[in-house]
């Protein structure tokens, strides 16, 4: 998949911005990835609330292998293949994958902010002597 071919996959969905990121492109919206094209595929980010419907497809998470083990990231999941002829279908599929990246964003959020006031904090404390 190239550049071109992912603009005009995504310009039903609307504005994305496409950055290059390991073998492939990270697709952003809104400042946050939600999907992934890589030589094996096109990856949306799935979650608990979307995984059934994946599920449902036939689809499958992402996968690599490592030269110790093969390893399963169950928060990208292929995008079914009937998708790439149904741009209306595409358009849904890729506001829930915006929308599971968009809540894993906020999960994550308070631990990142924790971790800035306990820094912030240990920069206060006065040195010992």
């Amino acid at each position: 998949m190239d550049r071109d071919f992912l603009i005009d996959l995504f310009s039903d969905f609307g504005p994305v911005t496409i950055r290059r990121m390991f073998s492939g492109f990270g697709i952003s919206a809104d400042g946050i990835n939600f999907a992934l094209a890589l030589r094996a595929g096109l990856y949306f980010r799935a979650d608990e609330a979307t995984i059934p419907a994946y599920e449902a497809e036939g689809s499958t998470p992402f996968s690599y292998s490592t030269r110790e083990r093969s390893v399963t990231v169950n928060s990208y999941w292929q995008l079914p293949a009937r998708l790439f002829d149904d741009p209306e279908a595409l358009t849904e599929w890729a506001k829930a994958a915006l929308a599971a990246a968009q809540r894993a964003a906020l999960r994550k959020w308070p631990k990142a902010k924790k971790a800035v006031k306990k820094a912030a904090a240990k920069k206060k404390r006065p040195a010992k002597k």
